[in-house]
């Protein structure tokens, strides 16, 4: 029996990890679902998500001894998926992951049961809400508006999408129906 991965994307300040984070609070036993960590060379007080900070050398140690089954490089950074999100899947468990547009194509090959759910927001909130964070300059934000409404439009069939535009409670519903029902279409 295999589990489910739930392959959240979406923009930095879309609200992926406010969701998780209220989806973690509403998992029961009977979903059978995990939230899997990320592992980041961004130290942990960074703001934002929950994860695991790794130094450089760290990360490229896991990475080099087959300790991810996912990883990549994004905005100076480099994020891992720990190996264990294949085990739990394999064990008919259901995860839940805050992903990397562009690594889509290849967590796609690698995972046959795999569900990519965007998440999008009005650019005007996303602007404020990056330019609330403080940690780019203007013109940094421009270019992440830029390549996120880039992005938009290579999500294949599949992808699922949820307005976080909203109050987050329905975001954090519209998921979680998602996730209960293995539903494969919003």
């Amino acid at each position: 029996m295999s589990g489910h991965l739930y392959y959240l994307m979406g923009a930095s300040g879309s609200g992926k990890d406010s969701l998780l984070q209220g989806c973690r609070h509403r998992l029961e036993h009977s979903h059978k679902a995990f939230i899997a960590h990320r592992y980041i060379t961004r130290a942990a007080d960074a703001g934002g998500e929950n994860h695991i900070h790794l130094t450089e050398s760290e990360f490229e140690l896991r990475r080099d001894t087959g300790m991810f089954c996912m990883h990549w490089a994004s905005h100076g950074h480099l994020y891992g998926i720990g190996k264990e999100v294949e085990v739990w899947v394999n064990h008919g468990l259901n995860v839940i992951m805050n992903g990397s547009r562009e690594y889509l194509p290849k967590a796609l090959n690698n995972f046959s049961a795999i569900t990519p759910i965007m998440i999008t927001i009005d650019s005007d909130q996303l602007r404020h809400r990056l330019e609330n964070r403080g940690r780019e300059s203007a013109k940094e934000i421009d270019k992440r508006l830029q390549r996120h409404a880039e992005l938009l439009h290579q999500m294949p069939d599949s992808t699922l999408f949820i307005d976080n535009s909203g109050a987050l409670e329905q975001g954090i519903e519209t998921l979680m129906d998602i996730i209960t029902h293995g539903r494969t279409t919003a």
